[in-house]
C-alpha cells in the first residue's frame, strides 16, 4: 500500500515539474567557441515563458571560471504573438589566459502570477577555448591588438579651425583699438546733456498730445505731470522731490533764491494733483487745463536767465508759439 502511495506521488511530481519545465526554458549561447586572448566573449541568456511570470536578472559572477564580466547589457523583453515573453540577457566576457573555459548551468530565478514562491530553471552549460597568438620568436614585438584606427571627423576639425579664425579676429580687432587708443586716434564721443528745462517742456508737450484726462484717465494725466515737475525740481534744483511730500518740496524750494516767484504756484499746483491722486477728487476740464498751465509756467519762471533765448526756440510747437510772457503758455 506505501509503495502504490509513493508511486503516485513520484508520477505527480514528475507531471509537476514537466508543467513547470513547459511554462518556462532558458538557453545559454555564446557568438564563437574560440577566441584569443583578450577578445570580447558575447555571452547570452535567453528565457523564453508564460505571460505573467516573473523572471529575475540571473546572477552569472560567482559561476564564472578564468573570465571576467566587462559589460552587463540591459535585459530586453519581447512579447510574443503565441501569448509567450521572451527576455534575453546580454553579457560582455574576457578571458586573459589561454584554457579552456567552461560555464556551467546558471539557475535563472522566476514566480508565477500571484504567487511567492520563488522557483528556478537551469541554462545549459556552454564551453570554449580560449588561446594565445602565434609567437616568432625571431620577430618584432607587437601589441595583442593591432591599434585602432579613429577615423577623421570633418565636421569637428571646421569648428577649431572657426573657432581660432575666431580668436584671431578678437585679437587683431582688440590690438588695433588699442593702439589707435595709445596714439591718440581713439574717436572722442561727445554726450550733449539736455537741459532740465527743454527735458521738461518737451515732456509737457507728450503729455499734452496724449489727451489723458479727455479720454477719461483723471488720475493718470495728475500722475504724470507732477512727476515732470518733481523730476525737473531734480535735475534743476538738485532736490530729491519725487521722495518728498507738498510741504516739504516747498520747504526746501523756499531755500533757492532763483524760486521765490514759483513758491505760491508749485505748492497749488502740487496740493490739486495730490487731490485728485489721495482724495479721489475728480476736477473740472477747466482745473486740468489750469494744471498744464501751471506747469509750464513753473519751468519757464526758473529758467536761467542766460538760457532763457534759447528756450524759447527749443520749444516752439508747444501750446502758444510766444513765450515771452508766462501768461500766454495757454
Amino acid at each position: 500500500m506505501v509503495k502504490k502511495i509513493f508511486n503516485i506521488a513520484a508520477l505527480v511530481l514528475f507531471f509537476s515539474l514537466n508543467s513547470f519545465a513547459q511554462n518556462i526554458s532558458a538557453t545559454a549561447s555564446i557568438d564563437k567557441s574560440n577566441y584569443q586572448v583578450g577578445d570580447y566573449i558575447y555571452y547570452t541568456i535567453k528565457v523564453d515563458y508564460s505571460k505573467g511570470m516573473k523572471v529575475f536578472l540571473p546572477f552569472i559572477k560567482d559561476s564564472l571560471r578564468n573570465v571576467s564580466i566587462i559589460k552587463k547589457e540591459s535585459p530586453v523583453t519581447v512579447e510574443e504573438k503565441n501569448g509567450r515573453e521572451t527576455s534575453t540577457f546580454k553579457y560582455i566576457l574576457s578571458g586573459y589566459d589561454s584554457t579552456g573555459v567552461n560555464i556551467p548551468s546558471i539557475p535563472v530565478l522566476y514566480q508565477f502570477a500571484g504567487d511567492t514562491t520563488m522557483r528556478y530553471v537551469l541554462t545549459n552549460p556552454v564551453g570554449f577555448t580560449i588561446r594565445t597568438l602565434k609567437i616568432n620568436p625571431n620577430g618584432d614585438i607587437k601589441d595583442v591588438k593591432a591599434p585602432m584606427t579613429i577615423p577623421l571627423d570633418w565636421w569637428w576639425i571646421a569648428f577649431w579651425i572657426l573657432l581660432v579664425i575666431i580668436l584671431v579676429a578678437a585679437a587683431y580687432y582688440f590690438y588695433n583699438r588699442y593702439k589707435k587708443k595709445k596714439l591718440g586716434m581713439e574717436p572722442v564721443r561727445k554726450v550733449i546733456k539736455l537741459p532740465a528745462y527743454t527735458i521738461a517742456l518737451n515732456a509737457l508737450h507728450e503729455l499734452e498730445d496724449k489727451k489723458l484726462w479727455q479720454n477719461g484717465k483723471v488720475k493718470e494725466y495728475h500722475s504724470e505731470i507732477t512727476e515732470i515737475i518733481r523730476r525737473y525740481f531734480e535735475e534743476r534744483f538738485e532736490l530729491p522731490a519725487l521722495e518728498l511730500t507738498t510741504s516739504e518740496a516747498v520747504e526746501m524750494l523756499k531755500q533757492r533764491k532763483e524760486t521765490e516767484s514759483i513758491l505760491d504756484l508749485t505748492y497749488n499746483f502740487l496740493s490739486n494733483a495730490d487731490m485728485v491722486k489721495f482724495a479721489k477728487f475728480v476736477p473740472l476740464g477747466s482745473v486740468n487745463e489750469e494744471m498744464l498751465r501751471q506747469a509750464y509756467e513753473i519751468v519757464h519762471k526758473t529758467i536761467p536767465a542766460a538760457e532763457e533765448n534759447q528756450s524759447e526756440v527749443e520749444t516752439t510747437g508747444g501750446i502758444n508759439e510766444e513765450k515771452t510772457e508766462v501768461s500766454d503758455v495757454r
